[in-house]
Parts: structure tokens; C-alpha cells; sequence
């Protein structure tokens, strides 16, 4: 076989070759949401992308954390508010953005108070006590458990527990948050302190 017959050969079998699609095409749809009380979009999001990157590439929002990006570490999860009143928690590493459409959100940067300039100028009540208590090392889980705890604190508000509760209740809210540096003690002891010194959440505190 000559040079120019190989070369023919090898451009016939290239043009037969069937074209390479990918697996997922991910195709644009309209997203529009509430975050941190301020409306955002609607916009072109590809269906299929997940909360927690939409909130890092298209809203600018890079508090929130990827931990382990399968839904274990509870590092990436933002506060959903339901019209009835109620908050929960919400993985947005597994996710997809488009579950979160017509629906109101809190990440770790609607906590704090801020100026007219966007300055912080009040840390919220959990957060400034994580301070005191230096909960933290690395802080890569610090956002989950600042927004566990909240949602802990805003459940305890309509619904308080007795003293003797109290331990247990703030465990199981922390629970399924990972802290790879090992501050669980410190974390907890800052929650325990909000949660005694806050009017209204204890039945029978002191």
C-alpha cells in the first residue's frame, strides 16, 4: 500500500467514524429565586447544574462550601424558608438549582447585618459566639454549622424545649455535620450558650 493510499484509508475510516456526543447536554432554562430577601433572575442556568455551583459562578456567592460534593459532609448546605414559617436545611452539593425556582434561601452571607455600603457591622448571634468560643480551625464547615444552628435556634423559638432537653436537642441538630478539624466541643458549647442565653427558647431556664 502507498503513502497516499494509507493516508485515504486512514481519512476514510476517520469519516466514519461516529461523532463523539456527550453523556448529559445540559440545555438552559429559566431560574428565579429569592436570596438573602433580594430577588435574583430570572436567568439562563443549564438544567442539571447543581445549587451549590450556581451560587458560586452565577450569584457570586462563594460562603458556602463543597466539601464532599455527595451530600455527606453538610458543609454546602443554605437555609430554605418555607411559606409557612419554617426553615430546614438544604445540601446544594446534590441539589439541582432549579428545585430552589420561586423558592427563598439564606447562605452563610445573609447572617450579618450590613451598611448601606454592603459593610458588615453586626455579626449574627451564632456567629459572633463561634468567634468567642473559636469553634473553628480551618472554617470550611463553619457555614453548615452557622446555618444548623440557626435553624435550630428559629425552631426552638416557636417550639421550646425544657432544660433537661437541651443537650440532646443541640446534638442532633449538629449531628450530621462533619468538622474534619475536630472543633465539634467548641461548636457545641458555642450553640449551648445561644440557646441558654436567649430569651423564649428554654422552657424552664434559669
Amino acid at each position: 500500500m502507498t503513502l497516499a493510499q494509507s493516508a485515504a484509508s486512514a481519512a476514510s475510516a476517520s469519516a466514519a467514524a461516529p461523532a463523539e456526543r456527550p453523556l448529559v447536554q445540559y440545555r438552559p432554562k429559566a431560574l428565579k429565586l429569592t436570596i438573602n430577601g433580594k430577588a435574583v433572575g430570572p436567568m439562563q442556568v443549564p438544567e442539571g447544574l447543581m445549587m451549590i455551583d450556581f451560587l458560586h459562578e452565577y450569584a457570586g456567592l462563594t460562603g458556602s462550601r463543597l466539601g464532599c460534593g455527595q451530600g455527606v459532609c453538610h458543609a454546602c448546605v443554605v437555609i430554605l424558608d418555607k411559606p409557612d414559617g419554617t426553615s430546614e436545611e438544604l445540601r446544594t452539593c446534590i441539589t439541582g438549582a432549579h428545585f430552589f425556582d420561586g423558592r427563598s434561601i439564606r447562605t452563610i452571607e445573609g447572617h450579618a447585618k450590613r451598611n448601606e455600603a454592603g459593610e458588615v457591622v453586626e455579626l449574627a448571634p451564632i456567629q459572633q459566639k463561634f468567634l468567642e468560643h473559636f469553634s473553628f480551625q480551618c472554617g470550611y464547615c463553619t457555614p453548615g454549622f452557622v446555618n444548623a444552628a440557626t435553624v435550630l435556634i428559629e425552631r426552638l423559638k416557636r417550639e421550646p424545649i425544657a432544660k433537661a432537653e437541651v443537650e440532646s436537642t443541640i446534638l442532633a441538630a449538629l449531628d450530621s455535620h462533619i468538622c474534619r478539624c475536630t472543633g465539634y466541643v467548641r461548636y457545641y458549647e458555642a450553640v449551648k450558650e445561644v440557646v441558654m442565653s436567649t430569651p423564649g427558647l428554654v422552657k424552664d431556664a434559669a
